[in-house]
């Protein structure tokens, strides 16, 4: 059963709900959504008291049957009661449907320590390692691709279209030997239960983790099912115990798994969209966690140092951004943005962001756990993280590791997937 951030919350946190919006510049008009609830109430409220007028009527008809008299007038006032009760109910519907849409259109409260603001308001936490000095002016990836053939984006684009990806070579052994380090390493030391997740979801899926309906114009749609391709391995991965209740002993839960991810990137329209930047298909490691409330923000700090763990053990210079109101995303309450350094085109690229979601997620997927000491049943907290993409980060690693000479040293945790191999090529 899907759900959204309902109605009674709303009403019980009016001002912090208020003052989300504000924060976030939504655009939701919370007056509208009260109107409706308010509307909705009353029609109800007579609907109810309709009912049992008829269902007092029915009682009068059964004792003047009884009592051998005329019904007749009582069949005609309880017709005129079913006629009106009829109307109201085609009232409620229409109305329920309108409030059920203007609910599914709130965004996640933002968590208090997030800054207020437009994306100028994002704050480095902190920052790792140093841009490489090369003592030669670097190649940018599409060049390095180029040069050692090991990327072809025209075919790419020959095969598919614009923004996609065909590694060949060594260039498609690295990918997969960046894909194998990375789920070994949160298999392996973080603690993450590895998931080969189906790359087609149910619209229902796609609702829980509340990619539907705001974003549906950036994702890829099945024509003849109500099928999507997946953005994120977050979607299958949460969707997992939808409509489930768990013990609260199993908590917290860590998935790990591969996926390719899909976005048209509808909304990307002049943007930098050259070389690996902004694809349409790339390979990404997602982290998701199903964690009890009072835990998820220390566990939102252990899925960045997860995905951080990453990065330096790549030896990619990075940054960990704490992103503002107006920048963190539709579902997400608090959101931590890991950007690594490319020397070729001298940017900081985001590669991953880890985000709470708290029970947002939870509310519309219908994922509950039961207290072991009162047996109450709460709705988990989700938490996911890229850990992380693929793309951005194979700019990263190649152009920081470009040598003068034009090969590409391989960062030395990626040599045992790699035959040993120390350079391309």
């Amino acid at each position: 059963m899907i759900k959204m951030l309902d109605i009674k919350f709303i009403r019980e946190n009016l001002d912090a709900v208020k003052e989300s919006l504000g924060k976030r510049a939504s655009g939701v008009d919370i007056s509208e959504i009260i109107r409706l609830d308010d509307l909705r109430r009353k029609v109800l409220s007579e609907v109810e008291e309709l009912r049992a007028q008829k269902n007092k009527a029915n009682d009068e008809i059964s004792a003047l049957l009884k009592a051998e008299q005329d019904v007749k007038p009582k069949i005609v006032s309880m017709k005129e009661i079913s006629d009106k009760i009829t109307g109201l109910e085609d009232e409620l519907k229409v109305i329920e449907t309108e409030l059920t849409r203007q609910l599914f259109s709130i965004p996640n409260i933002v968590h208090s320590s997030v800054p207020a603001g437009g994306p100028e308001k994002a704050q480095i936490v902190r920052s790792w390692g140093k841009p490489l000095e090369h003592g030669f002016k670097p190649l940018t990836h599409i060049e390095l691709c180029q040069h050692h053939d090991i990327i072809d984006f025209s075919r790419a684009t020959k095969i598919s279209g614009s923004n996609f990806i065909l590694y060949k070579g060594w260039g498609a052994k690295l990918e997969r030997a960046l894909i194998n380090f990375m789920l070994d390493l949160h298999t392996g030391k973080h603690g993450y239960t590895e998931i080969f997740p189906p790359f087609l979801v149910n619209r229902t899926s796609m609702t829980g983790t509340g990619q539907l309906p705001k974003l549906e114009e950036d994702m890829y749609k099945l024509k003849d099912d109500d099928l999507f391709l997946i953005p994120t391995a977050e979607v299958p991965l949460t969707n997992i115990f939808r409509d489930e209740v768990l013990d609260e002993d199993v908590l917290p839960k860590y998935y790990a798994a591969y996926s390719a991810c899909f976005r048209r990137e509808a909304g990307s329209y002049g943007k930098e969209t050259k070389g690996l930047i902004r694809v349409h298909q790339f390979n990404k490691i997602e982290m998701v966690k199903f964690v009890k409330p009072e835990n998820s923000y220390d566990e939102l700090e252990k899925l960045v140092n997860d995905a951080e763990e990453v990065l330096q053990l790549l030896g990619l210079p990075y940054r960990v951004n704490l992103l503002s109101s107006q920048d963190i995303s539709f579902a997400a309450a608090k959101c931590y943005d890991l950007e690594a350094y490319a020397p070729g085109l001298d940017k900081w690229l985001e590669v991953s962001s880890c985000s709470n979601f708290e029970n947002f997620q939870a509310r519309r997927a219908n994922i509950k756990f039961r207290r072991k000491d009162n047996k109450k049943l709460d709705f988990v907290h989700t938490l996911n993280g890229s850990g992380v993409a693929l793309a951005r980060t194979m700019i990263a690693l190649l152009e920081k590791y470009q040598q003068k000479d034009g090969s590409i040293e391989m960062p030395e945790p990626l040599r045992p997937y790699l035959d040993g191999k120390e350079r391309i090529p």
